[in-house]
């Protein structure tokens, strides 16, 4: 009777410890938007793996049925000074030297300033001044004087 409640709670107590170590199907939360995990594309397809914030370790996930993604894709860029005309795109035409300029555009200028608003005016010595008080002559270094 004892080794069968031994034996269940062990199953019991052990099982939880396999229960994230299955696979995952990646849905992505918005459709035409890949999820990307290490330049394989994901999306509805099978990972396996023990990844994730809520995990103490980080294994490298394996994606089943994903396809690879190029990093730097391809896009035909056209540098000027490779000295080769585009493929496509608009058709760089270099004017020649001696045309006749266009007339030269007008000046413009603009400028911003921030000053304080103006102080009000400054009074005199109030009409009815409060009284004068003056704090008693106390010595706190001599215990036995009194003030006078």
């Amino acid at each position: 009777m004892r080794i069968g409640v031994t034996l269940a709670l062990f199953i019991a107590t052990t099982s939880a410890a396999f229960a994230g170590g299955g696979f995952e199907i990646v849905i992505p939360g918005r459709p035409g938007v890949p999820i990307i995990i290490n330049g394989v594309d994901a999306s509805y397809a099978v990972v396996e793996g023990d990844w994730g914030l809520g995990k103490g370790t980080h294994v490298e996930p394996t994606v089943y049925g994903g396809r690879y993604i190029d990093p730097v894709p391809n896009v035909g860029h056209y540098y000027p000074s490779a000295g080769r005309m585009p493929g496509y795109g608009r058709l760089e035409i270099e004017p020649p030297a001696n045309r006749r300029l266009p007339q030269p555009a007008e000046g413009y200028h603009q400028s911003w300033s921030a000053q304080s608003a103006p102080l009000p005016a400054q009074s005199n010595v109030p009409v009815n001044p409060p009284e004068i008080i003056y704090a008693p002559d106390y010595d706190r270094r001599r215990p036995g004087h009194l003030p006078r």
